[in-house]
């Protein structure tokens, strides 16, 4: 006879998978990171790490050619820490403790690469900038448009830096962010790290979001559309994972004719139109009930809100 639960106090039956249940209790690490914290090789720490997954303790999330594990099911492993932690005793704390502080390295390893990063693509992104009104205005105004009411389980879209994220998990009873690129999860988690902020940051791409049908009540789109290849299947998308009544809110430009901007900032749509947007939404069940424009620079930027009609039935694959 198999038991689940028998499995999962059996995969914890381990000094080294403790550690590792006490270090992803602070964050998320690579493999390589969880290697290097606990002085072993990467197949020693992935062997360890199959048997968590296998009983259900943790998943892991490849990102490019990393893959980075994060602890599941908060509420049951917040009862399994609150034993933990009453029954360890001063030996193991003192090793969770000297483990935690070998963190700060990763920490630093993260803010060097980030660094790195920022320092080689800061002018292409102050460009941009300069272009529209000022980033602050940008924020005050989507700030304005999700309103006062708490967010629930927030999706960020096109993530990027984490920008969206460190705005409003706050007002979040979860936050995911998601984005293609691992290079860019890689640095939103240095800037939401040092905010003291930890969401659950996945690769996945906009036409097929790793998230079930109605798992979210809030999703952004956050300067991301112009970089579509097709726009209204990004929208089916955001609104196939809105529970009924949620909001998604798109920040976009407003349709121009900066034609360089596709050779030099590898955009794919120029802006778009309020009538083109409101059909989209549409399409998707979704009804626009706020669109704002802010203006005061070469390029417009503008705010289109809608809320779910609407609901579809379908998982994530």
């Amino acid at each position: 006879m198999t038991l689940p639960l028998a499995d999962r106090f059996q995969a914890l039956a381990d000094p080294t998978r403790l550690r590792v249940l006490a270090l992803l209790r602070i964050m998320e690490l690579s493999v390589g990171e969880l290697a290097q914290v606990l002085g072993q090789s990467q197949p020693r720490v992935s062997r360890h790490l199959k048997i968590l997954a296998d009983a259900g303790v943790l998943e892991r999330r490849k990102e490019g050619s990393w893959v980075f594990l994060t602890l599941t099911d908060a509420e049951a492993n917040d009862a399994l820490f609150g034993l933990i932690d009453g029954w360890a005793d001063a030996a193991t704390r003192a090793l969770f403790a000297a483990d935690a502080a070998r963190t700060d390295a990763i920490r630093a390893e993260r803010a060097e690469a980030a660094n790195r990063y920022f320092a080689g693509h800061a002018g292409v992104w102050d460009q941009i900038r300069s272009l529209h009104v000022a980033e602050t205005d940008v924020e005050r105004a989507i700030d304005q448009a999700l309103g006062r009411r708490p967010l629930g389980r927030l999706v960020d879209i096109g993530t990027g830096t984490g920008r969206m994220i460190e705005l409003f998990a706050p007002r979040a009873t979860q936050a995911i962010g998601i984005d293609r690129s691992s290079e860019m999860l890689r640095l939103a988690r240095v800037k939401l790290e040092a905010a003291g902020i930890h969401p659950s940051l996945r690769q996945g791409d906009m036409y097929a979001l790793p998230l079930d049908d109605g798992s979210a009540d809030c999703v952004i789109i956050h300067q991301v559309l112009h970089y579509a290849h097709s726009p209204a299947a990004a929208i089916a998308e955001a609104a196939r994972v809105l529970a009924p009544g949620g909001t998604l809110l798109v920040i976009d430009f407003a349709a121009h004719e900066r034609e360089e901007l596709r050779s030099t900032d590898a955009h794919i749509r120029l802006g778009f139109e309020d009538e083109v947007m409101s059909g989209w939404f549409a399409a998707a069940d979704l009804e626009i009930d706020h669109v704002e424009h802010l203006e005061g620079g070469e390029l417009t930027v503008t705010l289109w809100r809608g809320a779910k009609q609407g609901a579809r039935q379908r998982r994530a694959a």
